[in-house]
């Protein structure tokens, strides 16, 4: 098991980028309309080439036992993280209008990528990061169907067209040339084009998070709202992470479907509800307070999670 100070070598890259973003937006380089579009350009671009290019090739992916569990449990997770945000956003007092709904969306998503792959890789290898890319796909499906639904307020049969967005669809084609083995077919301009975009699509995604936190800089109290940020921080780093555990814990499962449930316990809140919150109508100040809040404290609590994780599902 690697050191807290080891653990923290892997996650000092990502925030080092996310402050990349911010520093730029201090000094006027990304602002106004050229921000909305370059976010625009790294969800609905960058990051569906980035799915598609660790999906339709993904191996794992062909295996029965990793092709459906390892998706519904991503899925599931995410769904169940999201309703009880809301039952925790109302007995706090928010409302429509005053982040409900992105508390919800917020809480609900865990970091599933930028921190957990690096963490992986450290303790595992780089093989062990198959399944988790499996896993989730169906936290991408959830974060694009129910969570942008529940971000929105939008009931599925008023909001359905948000279920077909480019990730969605991306998810759906990059599965069907896995299975109808079509991937290694495909023209190689084609892969080496999205291959170019994907590789994009995470650091792009930093920065412009970081662009997103610095329009909060200059305005310090609304970093921290303390109903917000203290409930945020006890449902995703205290009560979940005991509901997930369980989950590995006792679910009939393979050895890496287990690791990467407890990493994925371990983990702050994702960083995408900043940007979303910003795209369809949520209250960026919460997702804000969230993501610092969680991300910071989860600096500590990350390689406790994982070390009482790990010694007590066994993996």
């Amino acid at each position: 098991m690697p050191s807290f100070f080891q653990l923290l070598l892997l996650v000092v890259p990502v925030f080092a980028i996310i402050g990349v973003g911010v520093a730029v937006r201090r000094v006027h380089w990304i602002e106004g309309e050229a921000e909305t579009s370059l976010i625009r350009l790294a969800v609905n671009v960058c990051y569906p080439c980035l799915i598609f290019e660790s999906v339709a090739g993904n191996v794992a992916l062909r295996e029965p036992g990793n092709l459906v569990l390892p998706p519904l449990v991503g899925f599931g997770v995410t769904v169940v993280g999201i309703r009880v945000g809301l039952l925790v956003a109302r007995a706090i007092g928010l409302q429509v209008g005053t982040g409900l709904r992105t508390f919800a969306l917020s809480v609900g998503i865990t970091n599933y990528g930028y921190l957990p792959l690096p963490i992986m890789a450290g303790i595992w290898g780089a093989d062990s990061r198959a399944v988790l890319m499996v896993h989730n796909v169906g936290v991408e499906v959830a974060l694009w169907t129910i969570g942008l639904l529940t971000l929105s307020g939008e009931s599925l049969r008023d909001g359905w067209r948000r279920i077909l967005s480019p990730v969605a669809i991306t998810l759906a084609l990059a599965v069907a040339c896995n299975l109808s083995g079509l991937t290694p077919h495909l023209p190689k301009v084609l892969t080496d084009t999205i291959h170019a975009l994907g590789v994009c699509g995470i650091p792009l995604g930093l920065i412009m998070t970081g662009v997103s936190l610095a329009s909060f800089v200059d305005r310090p109290r609304e970093l921290f709202d303390a109903k917000v940020s203290i409930a945020a921080a006890l449902l995703r780093l205290g009560a979940l992470p005991v509901a997930m555990l369980l989950l590995a814990k006792f679910l009939p499962c393979s050895v890496e479907l287990k690791r990467v449930i407890v990493v994925q316990a371990a983990m702050p809140t994702a960083m995408v509800p900043v940007i979303l919150a910003r795209l369809y109508g949520g209250h960026p100040p919460t997702a804000v307070q969230i993501v610092l809040g969680t991300t910071i404290v989860g600096i500590l609590t990350i390689p406790l999670w994982l070390r009482a994780g790990l010694a007590w599902v066994g993996v």
